[in-house]
């Protein structure tokens, strides 16, 4: 892929991330149960059950922006070394394609699933 492309996508990927980010902490803000707080204690328990479920459905949003925004972040630095489209694991090149479709990808199709060690 051309790294003019692969910069493009990449950082209107992260673009998008860090205001998907920006959304998840302001949702997670909102939606953070605490039972010390004050009327907490004195409602329906299915109430509280309900802003504890969102509170952990908030949590696992951060989490997972963060996880996207670093796979992104590690792709740009691969791209300034020089070692951006070739597979961790083999060392092949990472066909376009994939490239394009997930351009922070580390791994070539065949490696898709093994974990890399950053």
């Amino acid at each position: 892929m051309n790294p003019d492309r692969a910069r493009e996508l990449l950082t209107t990927e992260l673009a998008d991330l860090d205001e998907r980010a920006r959304f998840a902490s302001e949702t997670r803000e909102m939606n953070t149960a605490d039972p010390n707080e004050e009327g907490a204690l004195g409602q329906h328990p299915g109430d509280y059950g309900s802003e504890v479920n969102a509170t952990m459905d908030s949590e696992l949003l951060v989490d997972t922006v963060g996880e996207q925004r670093r796979r992104v972040v590690e792709a740009l630095e691969r791209l300034d070394d020089g070692s951006y489209g070739r597979c961790a694991v083999c060392g092949r090149d990472i066909d376009d394609e994939r490239l394009e479709a997930r351009p922070e990808v580390a791994t070539c199709r065949e490696h898709a699933d093994t974990p890399v060690v950053s």
